[in-house]
């Protein structure tokens, strides 16, 4: 076992984008464990667009990281000692928590990890973890899309728009996604096979148009910005808009001015924003289906993998601009 921990630490916060700057690489003690605790050396690490919002010293759903503490992140990782009757050695679970390569977690805040033929453990970061949950509650809870009712995703090529289409498609629904680039587009429609994929760097707004002439009954909305403000006008009648996220916001200091909410009321439009800590009966229900679509190949995915705990960073910075392709993830 290696005598020292490595972890990255908030250095400072951002105005707007983060950099080297903001990170600081340290090595400390191995933490001790307690009583029903296990030490935990992390394999993968999680890096997602919402650790943008802990860097900042402002009112949200979750506290944000302290200036000097550990950068916030899920893990994946080996048990390499255990003081709780639950685990030993050599188990792989989820839960543990930061941007470091140990971490001491009490028995009830880690989960062992199911094995699933051809199923990787850095999948339950993404595809069966938080990202594929997150699509799971967005679709089915807060967008309840009929079949034949038009569904449209932004960031369509990423971990929870890549998901959520293919579960509206499931339900029935013609699937357009929205992103960045040829390439992308091409594995959008291609392999995960929706309906369409339509580039948001070209003239957005006439691409709707052409692809949902009848307007759209359900946007899961990732990005925000000049997506968004093409969307919405573009929303029928009781249409639903689930809000993950907005990430063409995150490092926009002050924010720019949004649609026009008058559509709110006169489409009689539902729009829900949800974090997905706040329905944990999804959890199992989703590892449940997302499992077996993973085992007979109906569901595709894809990773995006960094090398390194000290690359961390400059891939956190990556992921907020738009450069990864599939769950991003770090290999520890």
């Amino acid at each position: 076992m290696a005598e020292r921990n490595r972890q990255i630490l908030l250095k400072a916060r951002p105005k707007d984008r983060p950099g080297p700057e903001h990170f600081e690489l340290a090595e400390t003690p191995l933490p001790e464990i307690g009583k029903n605790e296990v030490l935990v050396r992390h394999r993968f690490l999680s890096l997602d667009p919402y650790m943008r919002g802990r860097m900042d010293d402002s009112a949200s759903y979750a506290a944000p990281v302290p200036l000097g503490g550990v950068m916030e992140g899920e893990c994946v990782g080996e048990v390499v000692e255990s003081r709780h009757p639950g685990f030993a050695p050599g188990d792989w679970v989820g839960g543990a928590r930061g941007w470091q390569l140990y971490s001491a977690a009490p028995g009830h805040t880690v989960q062992k990890l199911p094995a699933v033929e051809g199923v990787p453990p850095s999948a339950y970061l993404g595809v069966l973890g938080m990202p594929g949950t997150t699509a799971w509650v967005g679709v089915t809870e807060i967008g309840q899309p009929k079949p034949g009712e038009t569904f449209v995703v932004a960031a369509a090529s990423g971990a929870v728009g890549g998901i959520a289409g293919q579960i509206a498609r499931r339900m029935g629904c013609r699937v357009i996604g929205i992103a960045g680039g040829a390439e992308k587009c091409r594995y959008v429609t291609e392999e995960l096979g929706f309906d369409a994929c339509l580039d948001h760097r070209g003239d957005l707004g006439r691409q709707l148009d052409e692809a949902c002439p009848n307007g759209i009954d359900v946007y899961f909305e990732n990005v925000g910005g000049a997506v968004l403000q093409a969307v919405f006008p573009r929303m029928r009648d009781f249409g639903r808009i689930a809000f993950c996220g907005m990430v063409a916001d995150y490092n926009v200091r002050p924010l720019p001015p949004g649609p026009s909410l008058a559509s709110v009321v006169r489409k009689r439009l539902r729009l829900q924003g949800f974090i997905v800590t706040d329905h944990p009966r999804a959890w199992p229900s989703w590892r449940e289906h997302g499992a077996a679509w993973v085992r007979d190949g109906s569901l595709r995915w894809k990773e995006d993998m960094a090398e390194g705990l000290e690359n961390a960073p400059a891939a956190f910075t990556g992921l907020l601009e738009g450069k990864n392709f599939g769950k991003l993830v770090v290999k520890l």
